[in-house]
């Protein structure tokens, strides 16, 4: 089954379910749809934002799923940021110095190229590499 948002001849937007998108195409053309606020069977889809399953069951809109997920990375940023030094471009040797000992250890973060990054994880030192979404103001 699959939910279409539909629009018809006279603007009226409304939702209806089809087994597929072929079902509905065949029915639009054969004017068997017809819009529930006037009756008019001129219909079309309309332009509608896509829906995830929450973990709940729930439909999520992709907006709203994108709007939490920023949320969250905004506050892991802000905690990363009390808790930790920022080092910089200095990341690739301050993180060496913390893996081999030559520095006590605390959290560190900062910038480092792809490569660099793979070269550290290759060294076996322990990284993780997070979106850094920009904060607002």
């Amino acid at each position: 089954m699959i939910l279409f948002e539909l629009r018809c001849g006279d603007g009226h937007q409304f939702e209806a379910w089809f087994k597929d998108g072929a079902t509905f195409d065949t029915l639009a053309a054969a004017k068997e749809i017809a819009c529930p606020h006037c009756g008019g069977v001129d219909v079309a889809k309309a332009v509608m934002a896509p829906r995830l399953n929450s973990a709940r069951g729930d439909a999520l809109d992709v907006h709203d799923a994108a709007r939490a997920v920023r949320t969250v990375l905004t506050q892991f940023r802000r905690k990363v940021e009390a808790d930790c030094e920022n080092v910089g471009e200095r990341f690739p040797e301050e993180a060496r110095k913390i893996h081999y000992g030559e520095t006590e250890p605390h959290g560190i973060y900062g910038e480092a190229s792809p490569d660099e990054a793979r070269e550290l994880e290759d060294e076996g030192v322990a990284i993780a590499r997070i979106p850094w979404v920009p904060l607002d103001d």
